[in-house]
């Protein structure tokens, strides 16, 4: 079943969200390594940062935890960790 039909965000699409927040994050955590003082790269990791966490939970959340730090987003009733398909096992990775 397409998952927007159900009223769930793609599966797809919050991977590559995950994906580009996750790389914004490293970038700029590399560069605040050098730069620890600039109040602008700080902003903009903690920016992506919520949001790579937000993408990460509504995951979680929709399908299945992708970390163990999210798996309770998931598994309230159930274990489900292992229940659905991993990313790479429908090209999603």
């Amino acid at each position: 079943m397409n998952e927007r039909m159900n009223g769930k965000p793609g599966r797809r699409e919050l991977l590559h969200r995950i994906d580009m927040e996750s790389f914004a994050v490293d970038e700029v955590k590399l560069y605040l390594d050098t730069h620890p003082d600039d109040a602008e790269a700080l902003a903009f990791f903690k920016e992506h940062s919520r949001n790579r966490n937000q993408a990460m939970e509504e995951y979680a959340r929709n399908y299945t935890p992708l970390t163990i730090d999210t798996a309770s987003a998931s598994c309230e009733d159930t274990w489900k960790w292992i229940q659905e398909p991993w990313p790479w096992q429908e090209g999603g990775c």
